[in-house]
């Protein structure tokens, strides 16, 4: 089983590399942004210490009239890591983080058309919210 504990600025050139393998697009500054302290960025470590995993999200209230809610911004698992409990236990993680602050519910967005993480979401339980995104195209 991974070992789950806060990340580190020592984690982000390993956390960026993953995740550009997994996107195809380097954002760095993005990741180095997720250490603020307001926010909850946890790693999953293998039995050899090396990165399995990671999930970043923080607690966001009162947008558009909404209660206060744990958001989960982002969620990768090394391909060698997948089915192996480890993107499970990071969401426990952050979820347990979530509730030890009064948060009773926990959102998310995803791409419809990305099923592989829409079944892991809907796999721990979580269903479509009360409200609806809205997106335009700006070019």
């Amino acid at each position: 089983m991974a070992t789950i504990r806060p990340a580190q600025a020592s984690d982000l050139a390993a956390i960026s590399a993953m995740d550009q393998r997994e996107t195809g697009v380097a954002k760095p500054d993005y990741w180095r942004d997720m250490l603020a302290s307001d926010r909850h960025f946890l790693v999953a470590e293998n039995d050899k210490g090396a990165l399995a995993g990671f999930i970043a999200g923080e607690i966001r209230a009162f947008e558009f009239g909404q209660p206060a809610a744990g958001w989960v911004h982002a969620i990768q698992i090394d391909p060698r890591q997948r089915q192996r409990g480890v993107a499970s236990a990071l969401f426990e993680a952050l979820i347990a983080r979530f509730r030890e602050r009064g948060v009773t519910r926990v959102r998310t967005l995803v791409d419809r058309k990305d099923h592989l993480i829409l079944s892991f979401f809907r796999a721990q339980g979580m269903v479509a919210g009360p409200s609806l995104q809205l997106d335009m195209d700006l070019t």
